[in-house]
């Protein structure tokens, strides 16, 4: 298991144990930073959300931080109804135990609009929630998708085919130039039906429900993690 350790000025998890490091913004935000030798010196920062910001999003958010490691990105989450400081439901921490992932120092939050303008990348659990967070703030649309749909967008996204797409904004993060490459692609990947792009919600409920929402999930994380984790492909490529 990755060893985490809570920031003294933010509260931030910092995953992994790479010499060098993320500067810390200081701003109180609860977050996950994946740190290692070769990260850049800024991945950028992705914001997951769901409803309670107890279940799906924290889930989401630790397996994400867990996968890419070595990125140098900033994770976090919270909820449009959150139930604010509550901890991993009991559920979701089961399954992230499972699978090596960090559990420390999480308590749940209501979105901001602050919170989604910081974000390089907005994953949301389901469509809903997506519209919610463009409502939030509506320049948000061309940086913010459903878990499943943002996977579909960019699963063939190899090497060759980000090199067609160009290369990062000078001064921008990996993650805001993957998320420019997925918004591009709207229109012309056929989207799923809603009821397989959403991912299933199991608050309340028992193992068996947790175990569906953590498969769900964990189909859409490896074209996910593939592409975000591509960075250190570019970052050869420029020098």
């Amino acid at each position: 298991m990755v060893p985490a350790r809570a920031c003294a000025r933010c509260g931030k998890v910092r995953v992994g144990a790479g010499r060098r490091r993320l500067s810390c913004s200081g701003r109180g935000s609860r977050g996950v930073v994946v740190e290692a030798e070769d990260a850049r010196a800024d991945g950028g920062a992705i914001l997951v959300v769901c409803t309670g910001n107890v279940c799906r999003s924290p889930y989401i958010e630790r397996r994400l931080a867990q996968l890419c490691a070595s990125s140098g990105i900033v994770v976090s989450s919270a909820g449009t109804g959150a139930l604010v400081g509550s901890p991993i439901d009991p559920g979701s921490l089961g399954e992230l135990r499972a699978r090596g992932a960090s559990t420390a120092e999480f308590a749940a939050r209501q979105v901001t609009e602050r919170m989604v303008a910081d974000a390089d990348l907005v994953l949301t659990a389901t469509r809903v929630h997506r519209a919610e967070i463009v409502r939030l703030l509506p320049r948000s649309m061309g940086y913010c998708f459903a878990l499943s749909d943002f996977a579909d967008l960019v699963a063939d996204a190899d090497a060759e085919v980000l090199a067609e797409f160009g290369d990062p904004e000078l001064g921008g993060t990996w993650t805001a130039h993957v998320a420019g490459f997925a918004a591009e692609r709207r229109g012309t990947i056929p989207p799923r039906p809603r009821e397989e792009s959403d991912i299933f919600d199991p608050y309340g409920q028992g193992r068996s429900a947790f175990a569906r929402m953590a498969r769900e999930v964990e189909r859409a994380l490896p074209a996910v993690t593939a592409v975000l984790s591509r960075q250190r492909w570019r970052v050869r490529t420029h020098g």
